[in-house]
């Protein structure tokens, strides 16, 4: 059987697009004009800070420059400039967002830099909006916080490759007689702790890399839907003075682990104050939170009904065996559970949660040490075993929930929407390939992204088509 196939020409395909253009509005677009109604969403002061500021009226409108930020995340358009490329293509995209004329790539720019306070105070705002929406959607996991962090590598000379590779083959050449030097452990001593470009952008260990990154603290709740997103940089700290400055270490994953949970009050006690009508009920989080300190702070402090935070299996010594407790409290021996472990005071090191030591009850003070003269010690350390206690284990131990139960398996596998939504903002929305290495652009790109997946959201309740709360981009097909 021969089939005969259609040849288009360039003619043709010229006209079928002029028509569509001019007869068939984008489906996603016209929902978008006709349930969604910008400017009742945004904020009293928005407005005042945007035209007071010249004294007189604005070229562009507000709704216009947030509606052609929205349509850029929503369409995932990687900068500015290609943005301003198909607003000068599409008419409809145009008239959508209510532009005469296209602005320019500095307008844009500048609006980012200016407005930032007030596009995160947007951002906050939709939050609040579309809290009940959540609970409308699933009740449970609108009520599960989940908690990460991450970084967005900017446009600096230190994430090269070559700026790495060149200072190892600089070291590779200076030490050419000597192979017992390793230089990439040099090379890695020797970079700056932060960009040249940006001192807020610090060298950090992100997804097994090295790489230069302007961190952020982001929360979801069950449904992937974020409730928060906080910048730890040097206006951060200013706000939260208690916190100690983190240095540099011999292990990049304490680094990180040390930073995370130093964020986790001062990020959490900024949200509760910002949405005081919100609860939930339960939090999610990885093991770098894993601490004596933590499971206090959570349930007791914020009121959290469970907290899932998996062993940090650099907190406890698994190679040794665990000991029992007595109906007094007190460790015992792990291989003669008549005997008590001796208490010998507390313990207060910096960076973390006082705890009571115990030493091995054969152990003894022979004049310039402790020397264990167990027959039978459980460990190959000339002063005994010691264990540490404090008054957050219990909670440690039962967080509200059974630890590795069916339904703390089931829960915690909640926790990678977190993940999906971090990605969703990086790769579709295009934040992870920015081009900038301003930090007012970096979190005003971020925040707009957030924006963005919240009037999703409100969009997808008004249409009542809730399973596209997480994406327009079924509409636009």
């Amino acid at each position: 059987m021969v089939k005969h196939f259609y040849q288009l020409s360039l003619s043709d395909t010229y006209r079928d697009c002029e028509e569509v253009l001019q007869n068939n509005k984008p489906k996603f677009l016209e929902l978008l004009s006709k349930h969604m109604d910008l400017s009742s969403l945004i904020p009293a002061p928005f407005y005042w800070s945007y035209y007071k500021s010249l004294g007189r009226d604005r070229e562009y409108s507000l709704t216009s420059m947030l509606a052609a930020l929205i349509l850029q995340k929503v369409l995932g358009i990687p900068t500015v400039s290609l943005l301003i490329l198909f607003l000068l293509l599409c008419r409809e995209a145009r008239e959508f967002c209510g532009f005469r004329k296209v602005p320019d790539n500095s307008r844009f720019t500048r609006f980012k830099q200016d407005f930032v306070l007030q596009i995160e105070s947007l951002f906050h705002h939709l939050v609040d909006v579309t809290a009940p929406i959540c609970q409308s959607l699933d009740a449970k996991l609108a009520s599960t916080l989940v908690f990460d962090t991450s970084g967005i590598e900017p446009y600096v000379t230190e994430n090269n490759p070559k700026f790495i590779n060149a200072l190892i083959k600089k070291l590779k050449r200076a030490y050419k007689d000597n192979p017992d030097i390793d230089v990439y452990k040099m090379a890695y001593g020797l970079m700056p702790s932060c960009a040249s470009a940006n001192h807020q952008v610090k060298q950090l260990y992100i997804n097994g890399c090295f790489c230069y990154a302007y961190k952020f603290a982001i929360m979801t709740n069950g449904l992937g839907i974020v409730r928060n997103i906080s910048f730890l940089d040097e206006d951060f700290m200013s706000k939260h003075p208690e916190i100690e400055v983190d240095k540099k270490s011999d292990s990049p994953e304490e680094d990180k682990s040390i930073s995370d949970s130093k964020s986790l009050k001062p990020v959490l006690s900024d949200f509760f104050k910002l949405h005081p009508q919100v609860s939930y009920d339960t939090f999610l989080g990885d093991a770098i939170f894993d601490s004596f300190a933590t499971y206090p702070l959570l349930l007791k402090e914020f009121k959290f009904k469970k907290v899932l935070i998996p062993f940090n299996i650099r907190n406890s010594n698994t190679g040794l065996a665990k000991p029992g407790y007595n109906e007094s409290g007190w460790p015992l021996c792990p291989k003669d559970s008549s005997k008590a472990m001796t208490p010998c005071g507390w313990t207060r090191e910096k960076g973390r949660s006082d705890r009571f030591k115990w030493i091995c009850p054969e152990t003894h003070w022979d004049g310039r040490k402790r020397l264990c003269h167990c027959p039978n010690p459980c460990t190959d350390k000339p002063s005994g075993r010691m264990i540490y206690t404090s008054s957050g284990q219990d909670l440690r131990s039962y967080p509200g929930i059974i630890r590795d139960s069916e339904e703390w398996i089931t829960e915690y596998k909640t926790r990678c929407t977190i993940e999906r939504t971090i990605q969703f903002f990086k790769d579709p929305m295009a934040v992870g390939n920015t081009k900038t290495s301003d930090r007012f652009t970096i979190k005003a790109d971020l925040f707009l992204a957030g924006i963005t997946q919240l009037i999703t959201v409100i969009l997808a309740d008004r249409i009542h088509q809730p399973k596209y709360f997480r994406s327009l981009k079924p509409l636009i097909a």
